[in-house]
């Protein structure tokens, strides 16, 4: 019988590790070709392994919450088969060779296992109430090795947005014992005196006094936050701290496109079967847009601007359990209105069901948020990091307005929204950001009420 090594897949641009949540088959089950194996989650999406192969499920190498690295091997599947040959005439010397270095490596960790041992304490850090998001495992190793909350706060990351890995806190825990690092065993309020002179934010932040600890009545219900909450809510902290958010608001008059809607959409649904919303025409006009203001479409690395290529729109969407996702419109600037309406329907539905893929999620360079779905006539949304802007569509009111004709002004009765731009000041000025809203706007009131579809 022959050995398959089912492996983390790639799952689209920039995601590089995974944590296991649930697996789906035990040791002994019969798998079939495409079966689902195990259930990753990564800081955007969940989703699923399935197999590659048909055959009996032999061994399982993680455990659930472990962090697995994108191409590490998962599980290993028995298949119907000759062994492979290539284990068979592996030299002896690589074989005596492997052996020592497995003997050495499980004296090292013995050692390990024994000094943590003797230096752990009755008190467990509370990493909980850290300002950074930390995965089980890291943890795991945080709470064995004794390393207070302050020391991992202060520990620079090399993961995804500057998250702390397996790896980062092993080097941390190996240079501890060494004697390379020095731990900020002191109090936070010590802090600042251990800050680079060039960082001093850094250093009235530690000089913050502590929130307060929420105090439950017996009364009180406690709901624990899940996976996804508890992503969202560092993310979007650290969008905060990262960009300058500066708003731009305007009201658009979106009656023609109000009208015309109305008027089409049975046909419409008829012939493409699809509900056609405003969503799309929306959308349409923000892609628009940005190819006449592309340094819109643009990310900050350190000192310098990446231009986008790609105009991909992501479209914040519901989730079954109540949280919020951005799926994205890949190349939205190149699709008509049929097409637009085709991908917006498509990645709202499976965000509904959960059915989205990694890649779905990926490779936004601006995003749309519909607040005017929750009766919100505006507001002042969050950008979606590494992007530099957001733009929030209010709820269609009808309100009175002033018309102007040839003949004189009327008060006549409209179809008006709010659009609210937020931006990154860093690198969008006041200019720019209310230049891009105010064509948004252009585009929507310009809409041709005789259009076809």
């Amino acid at each position: 019988m022959a050995k398959f090594e089912l492996k983390l897949p790639k799952m689209g641009e920039s995601v590089a590790e995974a944590t296991i949540t649930t697996w789906l088959k035990e040791v002994g089950d019969t798998i079939e070709l495409d079966d689902p194996v195990v259930e990753i989650a990564t800081d955007k999406v969940d989703s699923e392994v399935p197999s590659e192969v048909e055959g009996v499920l032999v061994e399982k190498l993680f455990d659930v919450d472990d962090v697995v690295q994108v191409g590490q091997t998962l599980a290993i599947i028995e298949i119907d088969g000759e062994q492979e040959e290539t284990s068979e005439k592996e030299p002896e010397s690589s074989v005596k060779e492997e052996e020592q270095t497995a003997t050495e490596e499980v004296a090292h960790l013995e050692q390990e296992i024994e000094a943590a041992s003797e230096t752990a304490k009755n008190t467990t850090a509370d990493y909980t109430e850290g300002s950074k998001f930390y995965s089980p495992l890291v943890k795991n190793i945080a709470t064995e090795e004794n390393i207070s909350l302050a020391e991992l706060e202060a520990l620079e990351g090399t993961g995804k947005d500057g998250r702390v890995t397996k790896n980062d806190i092993l080097q941390y825990v190996e240079d501890r014992k060494a004697g390379k690092t020095v731990a900020p065993q002191t109090a936070p309020e010590a802090a600042p005196k251990t800050q680079p002179k060039t960082a001093p934010v850094q250093s009235v932040e530690k000089k913050a006094p502590k929130a307060e600890p929420v105090v439950a009545s017996g009364e009180d219900e406690i709901i624990e936050m899940t996976r996804m909450g508890k992503m969202i809510a560092h993310h979007m902290v650290e969008s905060v701290q990262t960009s300058a958010h500066v708003q731009s608001f305007i009201e658009a008059d979106v009656t023609n496109i109000w009208n015309w809607r109305k008027k089409v959409k049975d046909e419409f649904k008829k012939r493409e079967g699809e509900n056609i919303t405003f969503t799309p025409i929306f959308m349409e006009a923000v892609a628009k847009a940005i190819k006449d203001f592309p340094l819109i479409n643009i990310s900050v690395a350190g000192d310098k601007i990446i231009k986008k290529k790609n105009i991909n729109l992501g479209m914040a969407a519901a989730l079954p359990d109540g949280n919020l996702i951005v799926p994205v419109i890949k190349n939205a600037d190149q699709l008509n209105l049929v097409g637009m309406t085709k991908a917006v329907n498509d990645l709202a539905n499976r965000a509904r069901l959960n059915k989205l893929k990694p890649d779905d999620i990926q490779g936004g360079t601006y995003t749309v948020t519909n607040v005017g779905t929750f009766g919100s006539i505006m507001g002042t949304p969050i950008i979606n990091q590494p992007q530099v802007g957001i733009l929030a569509l209010g709820a269609i009111r009808k309100v009175p307005a002033v018309i102007e004709t040839p003949e004189g002004d009327f008060i006549g009765i409209r179809y008006k929204m709010f659009l609210s731009h937020s931006y990154d000041h860093r690198v969008v000025n006041g200019a720019l950001g209310g230049q891009f809203v105010q064509r948004v706007k252009e585009y929507l009131e310009a809409f041709d009420p005789k259009r076809e579809f």
